[in-house]
């Protein structure tokens, strides 16, 4: 699983945790109708830049290990697609009720690693092509994507890791 595909994974079960039905857009599997509204979380946009000077970020100490091992990384805001759709029946009401849970849930701080820079709700307005209401949402988080250096300079592994502003 990718970075990217991780982070979308994330934002997917933290809006199913605040009892939002939340799918990944463009699923690998068959999609399904669903009963109430519904969240598509996709990844619009994904701008990355140094965390630091020439993405160094310093030597962190493992105590497991009892060596140093350096850091590096990039600081990466990611813009979220987390488009809401309804059945007809309920309407545009179904939306608003939706996108105020989503809201909710993004209010205790996003998912893990990530912090929720902004958040926009569009116009809702009915889809005559699929039926259904639709109403788009972005979100727009900031992240730290870091890997960690053994000595001889092999990346052990890369995690992403959130950043307060």
């Amino acid at each position: 699983m990718t970075a990217l595909e991780h982070i979308r994974k994330l934002m997917t079960e933290l809006l199913m945790a605040a009892g939002l039905d939340a799918v990944t857009a463009w699923p690998e599997s068959r999609r399904t109708r669903h009963i109430g509204a519904t969240a598509a979380v996709s990844i619009r946009a994904c701008e990355s830049g140094p965390g630091s000077f020439c993405d160094y970020l310093g030597e962190q100490y493992d105590t497991k290990s009892e060596t140093w091992r350096e850091l590096y990384g990039k600081k990466m805001k990611i813009t979220f697609g987390l488009d809401l759709y309804a059945p007809r029946e309920g309407g545009a009401a179904t939306c608003q009720s939706a996108f105020d849970r989503l809201a909710g849930a993004l209010q205790s701080g996003g998912p893990s690693g990530l912090s929720v820079l902004s958040l926009t709700q569009g116009e809702t307005a009915f889809d005559r092509d699929t039926e259904l209401y639709h109403c788009p949402v972005t979100a727009v988080c900031q992240a730290c994507l870091y890997a960690t250096a053994e000595e001889g300079g092999a990346f052990l592994d890369f995690e992403v890791k959130g950043a307060k502003i």
